[in-house]
């Protein structure tokens, strides 16, 4: 049985919330494989910088296949917002099964092994500047996989809405 009502954002910003949150778990299981393959660490820097891109191309996609070719900006704005959210919240689930049960601290010891390599290399002002990074990295460091998901998820849904404003401007479209 079908019915004839109409497609509402919440339903189209989960459905491409989930597709945008796997790529993120697909980008994010890269990140501690790119300390043992370095081409893996530049897959996961070339797939952060395509999240905007597919952001826009499913905002693209809600506007051509859901709202007849037409979308407000507001209407764009609320949809990428409640997808990148979306997709947040699936990834923070993957991102607590890592730290949690998996990661065993491998991720933090690779970025302070890194960071103590740097610091041997640089001196002056900029020795002080790693100084202060490795206190603030020990912070970060300190954190529960929970806190540490938190932490992620708030950072996911932030940049989401930063990322939300170009998106809207550059799919909305309004009837001639």
């Amino acid at each position: 049985m079908t019915t004839d009502r109409p497609v509402s954002i919440q339903e189209q910003a989960m459905r491409f919330g989930t597709y945008m949150g796997v790529f993120w778990i697909i980008k994010f299981i890269f990140l501690p494989l790119g300390f043992s393959f370095p081409l893996l660490q530049l897959c996961f820097v070339l797939c952060t910088f395509f999240v905007p891109v597919l952001g826009y191309l499913y905002t693209r996609k809600f506007r051509n296949t859901c709202c007849g070719g037409t979308v407000s900006f507001s209407r764009a704005f609320l949809f990428t917002v409640c997808m990148y959210i979306f997709a947040a919240m699936l990834t923070a689930v993957a991102h607590y099964i890592y730290f949690q049960f998996i990661d065993q601290g491998f991720l933090m010891d690779m970025y302070r092994q890194q960071l103590n390599e740097t610091m041997q290399m640089v001196q002056g002002d900029l020795a002080n500047s790693m100084e202060q990074i490795m206190i603030a990295f020990d912070t970060v460091a300190a954190l529960t996989p929970i806190q540490l998901t938190f932490q992620l998820i708030s950072q996911n849904v932030f940049y989401g809405i930063v990322l939300s404003l170009p998106t809207a401007l550059l799919t909305m479209r309004y009837k001639k």
